[in-house]
């Protein structure tokens, strides 16, 4: 495709008009100010005209659990624990692979309709979450969600075998789309022994580490008492798992001290503003991470506690809560919550060419329509994409330089069979409830 004289947003988040961006084999080939040449721009196949259209890099969902669009409008109005050990648990024992299947696709559905190239999912049922995505044409860094209540170690598990079958069979899988990475659900639903052995395999495989952390004031303050004084991280860091590369989902709660490990472990934060709002949980203290050099991506949880996958919503809210939880109106700028909606996420997930608009990168883009009133006038344009801009304004997403949404249509699935199949689920699962 040859996008043909359309604004963009490049890799330092600079707004730019009247631009040429050609993609061939998967990545950007061409940026001009100036169309290629005849025979260069026919190489480049369907041109797309630009007029009133912003491109810019996909978005990255630094956290989510696609599955659990089932519980769309469910368990609602309640504190983390309660919603979780009185409703979601109960509720996902009755959810089978095939419903996993459904419930997948229809996320990754949603996600390609918002802009979404790729997500980082922790849940059950792998091989089925894993085919919907490849089917959508995502990217996915899956983790099998892992609760180790009994004190024995990992091995001892069924969850060992399985994880490892996941990492020899998928890692790397659909052209480098498809990625495994290990799983520690969270302090409280783990012992010490299998957060050792986790981190100790994944360090020897170089995978990465998707985990939850210091999500509620009484997460936090409960392990600092079951474990002498260490809050979730500090615990975390103490048995090795901050020493391979890992998204600590959350971080709500985090002290200085914590703080100072995740800066210097490398850690990245995935901050869901949306998520930790409606659970009441609180605001993670993201001014000051981002001021101590913590990498920050953004998430968008579950369909449970959030209820849509439209990232730019998540985008408007951590760029603007911050400004009234620290009373600065300068703190997360634009561009910070844009890098932490792209670039941060693709780190994140390893993914080094990925989450920027540059020469060589690879092609995971979305195209925004900006001809609605809310982008006039446009005065700062990244402004207006940030505290303006809507979900709904995506008109075009691209994955690896193929087309996975467009203007209504998704060309690698059957949207109303996933939206009938993931709603039959979810009445079945609630009737037997």
């Amino acid at each position: 495709m040859l996008f043909a004289d359309i604004s963009l947003l490049d890799k330092d988040f600079t707004f730019h008009e009247h631009r040429w961006v050609g993609v061939a084999e998967g990545r950007i080939a061409y940026i001009g100010e100036a169309a290629p040449p005849d025979e260069e721009a026919a190489a480049f196949g369907e041109v797309y005209e630009g007029q009133d259209r912003l491109l810019m890099a996909g978005f990255y969902n630094a956290h989510a659990h696609a599955p659990m669009t089932l519980l769309r409008g469910y368990a609602e109005s309640l504190p983390l624990q309660e919603w979780l050990f009185g409703r979601v648990f109960p509720f996902e024992e009755k959810i089978s692979g095939e419903d996993c299947y459904w419930a997948t696709l229809l996320a990754a559905a949603e996600m390609a309709r918002f802009g979404v190239v790729g997500f980082s999912d922790m849940y059950y049922h792998s091989e089925e979450r894993i085919r919907a995505v490849v089917q959508a044409g995502l990217k996915m860094n899956s983790c099998e969600g892992l609760l180790a209540f009994e004190d024995k170690p990992y091995r001892a598990y069924p969850h060992f075998a399985h994880n490892e079958e996941l990492v020899a069979r998928y890692h790397g899988s659909d052209e480098g789309r498809i990625r495994i990475d290990y799983n520690i659900h969270a302090e409280y639903t783990s012992n010490p022994q299998v957060v050792a052995d986790v981190a100790a395999i994944a360090q020897e495989k170089g995978l990465h580490i998707h985990l939850h952390a210091s999500e509620t004031r009484s997460e936090h303050e409960e392990c600092k008492s079951r474990r002498g004084g260490l809050t979730p991280l500090q615990y975390f860091a103490s048995l090795g798992v901050l020493d391979c590369p890992t998204t600590a989902a959350h971080c709500v709660w985090a002290e200085e001290a914590d703080i100072d490990i995740l800066a210097e472990k490398g850690v990245t934060v995935a901050c869901n503003p949306a998520s930790n709002m409606k659970l009441g949980s609180g605001f993670a203290p993201i001014p000051r991470m981002l001021e101590r050099g913590v990498a920050v991506a953004l998430g968008t949880d579950g369909m449970a506690s959030n209820n849509n996958h439209d990232m730019m919503q998540d985008l408007y809210l951590l760029s603007l809560v911050y400004k009234g939880d620290t009373l600065d109106p300068s703190v997360v700028t634009p561009a910070q919550a844009l890098y932490a909606a792209t670039r941060a996420g693709a780190l994140a997930q390893g993914r080094t060419d990925c989450g920027y608009l540059g020469r060589g990168a690879k092609a995971d883009l979305c195209v925004l329509d900006t001809s609605g009133p809310s982008w006039a006038p446009a005065t700062s344009p990244l402004y207006n994409l940030v505290f303006a801009g809507h979900g709904n304004d995506v008109c075009l997403t691209m994955v690896d330089g193929k087309v996975v949404y467009r203007d209504g249509s998704w060309p690698t699935l059957d949207i109303e069979q996933a939206k009938a199949k993931t709603s039959e689920a979810a009445k079945r699962i609630i009737a037997s409830l």
